[in-house]
């Protein structure tokens, strides 16, 4: 009883605290036939744009972007949230608590999660995410090209998997060619990749960049995912509410404190995700590099980027790591598992369809032969990365991926540990105030979480 209440308390805060099981398998739909509105919540455009490009029955979508029709007339409703401070989860946990009793066009058909909280809609226990085998989707057959560390983050702890991406985000280095040429005297991916490629090396090489009046990062919560991808064991261990700080994370604070104070980044950015951040960017930045994957080139750098195509370039990064992925469930309770299970296949299980995505849109898509297959043609070359192949670096990193064991409660644990020390980077609050600031935000948080234990 103690792992149903935490679970139901994370999904519907205390409206149903002990039964969400219970709430879950009362919405399965006892209609024989499809409805006629597939609602999908999400937090972005991203899989509209992906379903639009390779899902056959789509007919046309609103100029708004909220209603997809596809050709047999059935209307996808797309309901939005932003992702940041916890909204997209809380609307679509409202969303769940009301499934069981919503009417047929007004039940969740799709919802999608991010790999820092996929863990918690997968739970056996709560079962708001149907097993895809419950669709007629064999994973080990219709998936067996997945990456296998996408298909063990998509399961929940007794290896049903449980959601299915199209997406893999190994990250890469993506750096100035013209701030490497005045530096280092070239640009080429592979002579950068020497000078970056290990912490050690990178420290060395970001002295370099100083003297020359450029920052190596913009932030100190650029290299964040890196650390985070390295932690031994999850923030929040299966059926616990005790919060562990792992020793990663706490390295990850001393080293940006180390490089912020050696000039290494530019301390007029604070954090990820705001104007200085994005100006950072642009043309007239002093920032050489970041930290990103490839949705990160496409829906972050590139929008900012005010220059000609070509002035970047990707090389391998200091440690392998993977940042995202988007994970898309049917909900328990559909109406429509039918289409549910068209567009689940046609957007994550097909090679096709995910090589279009990655010519298309430049994602490191979920098929490894297909990215072999990208890595060694010519044609998935970005225009914006002056004509470079970024599959022949992203492809090896995907390979190497191990991922970081996860917990229901890495968003707020991710979000609220940058928050609070950034406080601390900037001089604002000594450290052990930092500590006690994200101790309260986090049981602000998440009320059930008793203990944060912080490494020796």
């Amino acid at each position: 009883m103690i792992k149903r209440r935490a679970i139901a308390a994370l999904l519907i805060a205390s409206m149903c605290a002990g039964t969400l099981a219970g709430c879950g398998n009362s919405g399965q739909s006892g209609t024989t036939g499809e409805g006629k509105v597939i609602n999908i919540y999400s937090w972005n455009d991203e899989f509209r744009q992906r379903v639009e490009a390779v899902y056959p029955e789509v007919e046309k979508t609103s100029e708004d972007g909220t209603v997809t029709t596809l050709k047999d007339g059935t209307e996808i409703h797309w309901i939005i949230n932003p992702n940041q401070d916890g909204v997209y989860q809380q609307k679509l946990d409202e969303a769940l608590l009301n499934q069981a009793d919503a009417a047929a066009d007004d039940k969740i058909d799709i919802f999608l999660s991010e790999t820092d909280y996929v863990n918690k809609y997968t739970d056996a226990d709560a079962d708001v995410a149907m097993p895809l085998a419950d669709l007629g989707i064999d994973p080990a057959t219709d998936l067996k090209d997945q990456y296998e560390f996408t298909k063990a983050t998509a399961s929940d702890m007794n290896g049903v998997q449980r959601g299915s991406t199209w997406q893999c985000c190994p990250g890469l280095l993506v750096y100035r060619r013209d701030i490497a040429m005045d530096v280092f005297g070239t640009d080429d991916p592979e002579a950068i990749g020497e000078k970056v490629k290990d912490w050690d090396t990178m420290k060395a090489t970001a002295e370099e960049l100083k003297a020359k009046g450029y920052y190596t990062f913009a932030s100190y919560a650029d290299t964040f995912r890196l650390y985070g991808n390295s932690i031994g064991d999850s923030w929040v261990k299966q059926g616990e509410t005790v919060i562990n700080v792992d020793q990663k994370i706490m390295d990850w604070i001393s080293d940006s404190k180390e490089w912020l104070d050696a000039g290494y980044l530019d301390k007029t950015v604070k954090g990820q995700w705001n104007d200085d951040w994005n100006k950072s960017m642009g043309s007239a930045s002093k920032v050489f590099a970041f930290l990103f994957p490839a949705w990160g080139i496409d829906f972050t750098l590139k929008p900012n980027w005010d220059g000609d195509a070509g002035a970047w370039a990707v090389t391998n990064p200091p440690q392998e790591y993977n940042w995202g992925g988007s994970y898309v469930h049917a909900c328990t309770g559909t109406d429509n598992p039918e289409h549910v299970k068209d567009i689940i296949l046609a957007v994550t299980a097909s090679e096709d369809n995910l090589l279009k995505i990655s010519r298309d849109y430049s994602d490191f898509t979920n098929t490894t032969v297909g990215m072999q297959k990208a890595a060694g043609d010519d044609t998935f070359s970005s225009e914006f990365l002056g004509g470079q192949n970024p599959f022949v670096y992203f492809a090896p990193v995907a390979e190497n991926i191990k991922i970081a064991p996860l917990s229901a409660y890495d968003q707020g644990c991710v979000e609220l540990i940058q928050n609070a020390f950034s406080d601390y980077f900037q001089g604002l609050v000594e450290y052990d105030k930092a500590k006690t600031n994200f101790e309260t935000a986090i049981k602000e948080r998440y009320p059930d979480i008793t203990e944060i234990r912080w490494p020796d």
